[in-house]
């Protein structure tokens, strides 16, 4: 077997095990990528900074566990840069094995920034069917979430007193990792008209540029890069800044296994020709 048929034969757990390497190597020795920040996450960021305090934002946790190394820091970013400009927050957590993590997430925040529940901040948590939950809450947000996570009725809340529907938020901020964004664009900005913004994973971003092209969603962080970006103009944390160099190592050594993969295909069939 000549070596270019080797390279094509490589037994893939070589393949693992250097990207392992590539992954702990820079987990144990990290290194400063440089972020280049986007327009569409800087219309994010300078949107939440615009808002006064007391304003509320309606923030939608649709991701589970699973997907939380690119989206959590989103959702603590953006929850991190309201409580600190006392901006209010109405919180929901549409997937269904997300809600005890959207709690520990809120609760970890809110201690940080002496933030109350039902005061500061209001947390509806989980129900099913996203899609009649976002049509409903256009309504009535008591429709769905006659009480809050936590049991407490929504009326007796005093910072949900006199707020009904999306036109009392200022806009809806979606970090997602499922098919929820879609009912977000289609039923929230669609049927309701409401400012829509979204952070997704990697693999979903180019899926929403259209919609942030055509003005559907006025902003758009996609995956780690984008949760970076967003770190890096608010301040903060730095979870995503620190995962780049993670990123960044295994992207490299993936593309040099792409490169030699093709050498040696080429190489082969040109051998064969001969």
């Amino acid at each position: 077997m000549t070596f270019y048929e080797r390279l094509m034969n490589l037994d893939r757990r070589w393949v693992y095990l250097v990207v392992g390497i590539a992954v702990i190597i820079p987990a144990l020795y990290p290194f400063v990528v440089p972020v280049y920040v986007t327009p569409e996450t800087k219309a994010i960021y300078d949107f939440v900074e615009s808002l006064k305090p007391g304003d509320i934002l309606f923030l939608a946790i649709d991701y589970d566990p699973q997907a939380m190394a690119e989206t959590h820091p989103m959702a603590q970013s953006i929850m991190r840069q309201c409580f600190s400009k006392n901006v209010k927050l109405i919180i929901s957590a549409l997937s269904q094995n997300g809600p005890g993590m959207a709690e520990q997430l809120i609760s970890e925040q809110a201690k940080e920034f002496n933030k109350k529940s039902g005061i500061d901040y209001c947390y509806l948590g989980y129900k099913p069917y996203p899609g009649i939950v976002i049509l409903l809450m256009g309504q009535n947000f008591r429709i769905p979430f006659p009480a809050d996570y936590y049991g407490v009725p929504l009326d007796s809340l005093p910072m949900m007193r006199g707020v009904r529907n999306y036109d009392n938020v200022k806009a809806v901020i979606d970090i997602s990792a499922t098919s929820g964004t879609d009912y977000w664009i289609l039923y929230a900005n669609g049927r309701y008209n409401v400012k829509l913004a979204i952070g997704v994973t990697g693999v979903m971003t180019a899926n929403y540029y259209p919609y942030y092209q055509s003005g559907q969603i006025f902003g758009l962080m996609g995956g780690l890069k984008g949760a970076s970006e967003y770190e890096t103009l608010s301040k903060q944390g730095d979870r995503a800044i620190k995962m780049m160099s993670i990123q960044t190592t295994a992207h490299i050594v993936i593309i040099l296994f792409i490169v030699v993969g093709n050498i040696g295909y080429f190489m082969s069939r040109k051998k064969k020709k001969q």
